[in-house]
């Protein structure tokens, strides 16, 4: 599965070919935590079924992230997390972590896209 980024009325761009969904209890509390790397062309998605505040925190996550909060695929925040200390807020229903720089140039009202690839499915985390 890839994540593309879709301006008004102008190309898309892949920002991650290889995504992760973060889509269970333990998958969304541990996130990067504990890891020592996030490669680039990675994405870690958490899908919610309703819009809410969602947090981010970096506790335990050695590297910064790009962190960008969606509602209907919309872009509605982007903010550089720093490692450890770092925490953003805002109300979506879908987080996307990014290696950081990878947001670079993604705009609040800008649409991110989950796109199936035929050749691999997302990974998902335990």
């Amino acid at each position: 599965m890839r994540l593309l980024h879709e301006r008004p009325g102008g190309p898309s761009r892949p920002l991650a070919t290889r995504v992760e969904l973060a889509d269970t209890f333990v998958s969304r509390a541990r996130g990067l935590m504990f890891r020592r790397r996030f490669e680039e062309g990675s994405a870690l998605v958490f899908r919610f079924p309703e819009p809410a505040m969602r947090d981010v925190h970096m506790l335990c996550v050695p590297f910064p992230l790009d962190v960008c909060w969606l509602d209907g695929g919309e872009v509605v925040r982007v903010e550089r997390l720093r490692p450890w200390i770092g925490f953003g807020r805002a109300r979506a229903e879908t987080v996307v972590e990014l290696p950081a720089g990878t947001a670079s140039g993604v705009d609040p009202g800008d649409t991110l896209r989950l796109v199936p690839d035929s050749q691999n499915q997302p990974e998902r985390t335990s």
